[in-house]
């Protein structure tokens, strides 16, 4: 049976600075992805921003280092042997300097499929097949605080419609998730009278997010 996990010691971090672009000219589809990239300086454990046509599963997605040498690295749990062929791409490091410290709450939407029909004059009943998920959005609610940095970074970055990579680790040691995404963040205060007073962002994910045990 699989351990529950707490809405509970939740550090949420945001993308306070990413590297210049780092041209990548091949990634392997074996179970384990590695990248070949000239002279990228990475370390085990970096965090990289990838934009990669042809092999569209990697596409925008935010993913941890490993196995480095001069000229490649892995990408830590991802197995790509059954994704499209690698055309061309960039990688970006990544650096989670902004921490997010005022949610009270959280919710996902999104995510829902949809539905192709492949029914043929031969059936006798419709079928149907997964096509594309809607985008997915995270909506958190934060106690307002204007001399907040982790609210004025979202501000900046939603005034200035800029992406940015988040990550989400449940306890210490505990699971995390990677995705880069847009914030729509205006600082407007909200409640009831009488009760604590708070400011609403909505988080939308671009490409899919990137899931590690710890």
């Amino acid at each position: 049976m699989a351990n529950a996990v707490v809405w509970k010691n939740v550090n949420v971090s945001m993308q306070s600075a990413i590297a210049a672009a780092k041209t990548i000219t091949s990634i392997s589809q074996a179970a384990t992805a590695v990248v070949q990239c000239t002279a990228h300086g990475y370390a085990n454990g970096d965090i990289v921003y990838l934009e990669v046509q042809g092999m569209r599963q990697l596409n925008e997605k935010a993913c941890r280092v490993a196995s480095v040498a001069t000229d490649s690295f892995s990408l830590e749990g991802i197995n790509s042997t059954d994704f499209d062929a690698f055309t061309s791409g960039t990688a970006q490091k990544v650096t989670l300097g902004t921490s997010i410290s005022t949610a009270t709450s959280i919710s996902a939407s999104g995510g829902e499929f949809d539905m192709i029909d492949t029914t043929t004059i031969h059936d006798n009943a419709r079928s149907q097949m997964p096509g594309l998920p809607s985008a997915i959005s995270f909506t958190m609610e934060h106690l307002w605080d204007v001399s907040n940095d982790g609210q004025a970074a979202m501000k900046l970055a939603s005034d200035n419609q800029d992406r940015r990579v988040f990550k989400f680790q449940f306890g210490s040691g505990g699971k995390i998730i990677y995705f880069a995404g847009y914030v729509g963040f205006t600082g407007l205060p909200g409640g009831q009278a009488q009760d604590k007073v708070t400011t609403s962002c909505v988080i939308t994910m671009n490409g899919t997010p990137t899931y590690y045990a710890s």
